[in-house]
């Protein structure tokens, strides 16, 4: 714990540190060509000012609890904009010195993925000696024994949030303490958060915490102590009142649906045209290696219900399902030889981008499902109907972190995640399925 007050800095030179290396780089492979020796030193060190103004102005330093890296990018993302505008306008507004686009470009592309790599490691490291019991915070839950016991249980399987618990003051052990001394006993435990889960606290003595926890430099936080699983919670202030909305409505936004089917659109083509090669290949190998079409069709279930073919390299004998639909399992017998070693790199849904572009699926979603297993589905796990107002996807949240399903119980387990996908769409969530699936690929973990 004594040592988190020194992450902030420590960070902040770690990336003062890559900026430099980023335009020493920069500069040793552009200056020569484009730029003279006093132009490249000028823009050295307006960009070092630039950043450490930025960095004093931005809370980007503000590590949380738990570690998300996708959102620090985020943020570091926004700095590095900042950062751009301020040189551009200091540069060609006041035209005090001048700098080569060409070095510009290569010092913020070599800027962005060594702090990527930095984070990267950062967040590693911080996750390790987290759950090795280092830099660990202690908390205290105020309130509902039922919630207090969930946030325990949960907390307990994340040891990478660095959290330890004290023991949780009931509402019957609250009666017992005295405001003065609650805050004493908070004190004397080094409680540096405060989870709040106690919706009958008197308002007073709420805001006394708060004003205590402001003093002390600990946080308090609420905890409603209903607990909707899969509902999607956000706060809205109306003027000075904050109001927590648990649901926003069953359709998506206008705005995620054209974000989706322009990514889905740029992803597909951006891997079919360079990727042509390797479809002839695998048609080819497909087609050598055993008897009947190299192409397998099915009907699968698509957004609003609506019944769609999708589209997959054959990797089962012909006829394999005559019995019946059936879950592909470990030494499937229906497999082919060909079939096990495509089906474990995935390489036998490549064609499922020509249902991306045809509009019948997306990059990243629920995987679509047979009728017959929906039905099955709905009646195990109702929730499951909300993942029908998606298109489904040639990846999904379930399938890179769930696994493949043999039966209709792990299925269900699967929509779990397909549900906190549903409620976190944006671009950080889909490169993150992305980038776990050619994990998947990589590693031969298909089925």
């Amino acid at each position: 714990m004594r040592y988190s007050k020194l992450l902030k800095p420590f960070t902040f030179l770690c990336d003062l540190a890559m900026l430099n290396i980023a335009l020493s780089i920069s500069s040793f492979l552009v200056v020569r060509y484009y730029s003279t020796e006093a132009q490249t030193a000028n823009f050295i060190l307006l960009s070092n000012l630039t950043w450490v103004s930025i960095a004093s102005l931005t809370k980007n330093y503000t590590i949380n609890r738990p570690l998300v890296l996708s959102q620090n990018l985020n943020n570091f993302l926004s700095s590095i904009v900042y950062h751009l505008v301020l040189v551009l306008g200091i540069v060609y507004f006041f035209r005090f010195f001048e700098v080569s686009r060409l070095q510009m470009l290569f010092t913020y592309m070599l800027f962005v993925a060594l702090i990527v790599i930095e984070r990267s490691f950062i967040f590693t490291v911080l996750d390790y000696i987290r759950k090795k019991g280092f830099n660990n915070k202690q908390i205290l839950v105020i309130g509902n024994d039922d919630v207090a016991r969930r946030m325990e249980k949960s907390f307990m399987k994340h040891p990478e949030y660095g959290y330890n618990f004290t023991k949780n003051l009931s509402e019957e052990a609250l009666a017992n303490f005295t405001k003065q001394g609650l805050f004493d006993h908070i004190l004397e435990t080094n409680v540096s958060e405060i989870f709040i889960c106690y919706t009958a606290l008197d308002q007073d003595f709420l805001k006394s915490l708060v004003d205590f926890g402001d003093q002390n430099s600990i946080k308090i936080k609420f905890v409603p102590d209903l607990l909707l699983e899969n509902s999607k919670a956000t706060i809205i202030n109306y003027g000075n009142l904050p109001v927590i909305q648990l649901s926003g409505g069953m359709e998506l936004s206008f705005k995620i649906v054209v974000f989706k089917r322009c990514f889905d659109v740029l992803f597909s083509l951006a891997v079919m045209i360079p990727g042509l090669p390797v479809f002839v290949l695998l048609t080819l190998i497909t087609k050598l290696t055993s008897k009947g079409p190299v192409f397998y069709a099915q009907e699968r279930i698509g957004k609003n219900n609506k019944p769609f073919r999708i589209y997959k390299f054959r990797s089962m004998h012909v006829n394999s399902e005559k019995l019946g639909p059936q879950l592909s399992r470990d030494h499937d017998p229906r497999i082919t030889k060909w079939g096990r070693v495509i089906r474990k790199s995935r390489l036998d849904e490549l064609p499922q981008f020509w249902n991306v572009l045809k509009g019948d699926m997306s990059v990243v979603g629920p995987r679509p499902e047979r009728q017959f297993f929906i039905e099955q589905l709905m009646q195990r796990s109702p929730n499951y109907k909300k993942l029908l107002r998606l298109k489904p996807g040639l990846t999904s949240m379930g399938q890179v972190n769930y696994g493949y399903a043999e039966n209709v119980d792990q299925m269900c387990n699967r929509v779990r995640y397909d549900l906190l996908y549903l409620n976190n769409i944006n671009f950080n969530s889909e490169m993150g399925v992305i980038l776990k699936t050619i994990k998947v690929m990589a590693q031969l973990k298909g089925k």
